[in-house]
């Protein structure tokens, strides 16, 4: 460990190196958290099946991606959507909806419930071991090669920050976007003014599925998927979220880019095997900072 941190002083591009790598690769996170913020936000449903959306995603391009199809994987982004939004709505109408009204650890047991069954089956389709999706991009490298980009991780970066930008538009513009922002401050009150609830309930969850659909390709072109990999892309979600909180779309951008950088500082300073872990003690370390600050509030109300 040691060794690595005198290494970042003694080569300041490798520090540029990992911070690029961690922004580009933390546009894509924003993606999931920022579909889950919606669900949670909107319908106070935590979904622990987040991360499976993902790589549900990733193997329906990497589906596309083979023979008989044989699309670029960018291509098959449309195709992905589309088929994560329905299979979004299927889950609403015949799981979601049943608990949206029951209590926290209702709703939690069966997205757990459902992210176990989403596992399985992908597992049983492809098998257990890791996949990735070839796109035929090249790495460009810079400083005489002392900086590489690979453009997987530069048109992704394009990608998500062009998502982003169209989610915001639609929440903000389109007549479904402002029922969804009206049912997330107030849902009894949006029923009286006429807003049918159930159905913006389904059209939230159909579009974090496709949001999530979209990020399982970008991240199928730079890493690799995997059936159980999707816990470790529901904390990073989770994390994302608890930080930034909700309806704040730059807040989840900002913490989302955040989260990338010290993914790759820490993997490269402790190791690949703790990457991970920081992900996870940085959710238990924002969950308390989080109750610090809400219990500092409630003393000042008092």
């Amino acid at each position: 460990m040691f060794d690595n941190l005198s290494l970042l002083g003694l080569v300041p591009l490798l520090n540029l190196q990992l911070l690029i790598d961690g922004i580009l690769i933390g546009s894509i996170f924003a993606l999931a958290a920022y579909g889950l913020a919606l669900v949670w936000g909107v319908m106070n449903i935590k979904n622990l099946a987040q991360g499976d959306f993902v790589i549900m995603g990733g193997y329906i391009a990497f589906t596309l991606s083979e023979s008989p199809f044989n699309l670029h994987p960018i291509l098959t982004i449309p195709f992905v959507f589309v088929l994560m939004f329905v299979f979004g709505w299927v889950l609403y109408i015949t799981i979601i909806r049943r608990v949206i009204e029951r209590d926290l650890f209702t709703s939690l047991l069966a997205t757990f419930g459902l992210a176990i069954v989403i596992q399985q089956l992908i597992n049983l389709a492809y098998g257990p071991d890791v996949q990735t999706v070839e796109s035929g991009m090249a790495i460009r490298e810079f400083f005489d090669g002392e900086i590489t980009i690979a453009d997987t991780k530069l048109v992704s970066f394009l990608l998500a920050m062009s998502m982003a930008l169209l989610i915001t538009v639609f929440m903000k513009k389109s007549r479904m976007g402002r029922a969804i922002r009206a049912t997330s401050q107030n849902a009894r009150a949006a029923r009286i003014m006429g807003i049918d609830t159930d159905r913006v309930y389904a059209f939230t969850f159909s579009l974090n599925a496709g949001i999530c659909g979209i990020a399982g390709v970008l991240i199928s072109i730079i890493w690799v998927i995997q059936p159980f990999f999707g816990m470790t892309h529901s904390i990073r979600s989770f994390v994302i979220v608890t930080s930034a909180g909700f309806g704040n779309l730059i807040g989840v951008i900002l913490s989302a880019l955040g989260l990338g950088a010290v993914e790759q500082f820490s993997g490269f300073i402790l190791g690949a095997e703790f990457q991970q872990a920081t992900v996870v003690g940085l959710l238990v370390g924002v969950l308390i900072i989080r109750q610090i600050i809400q219990g500092r509030q409630r003393q000042v109300v008092k």
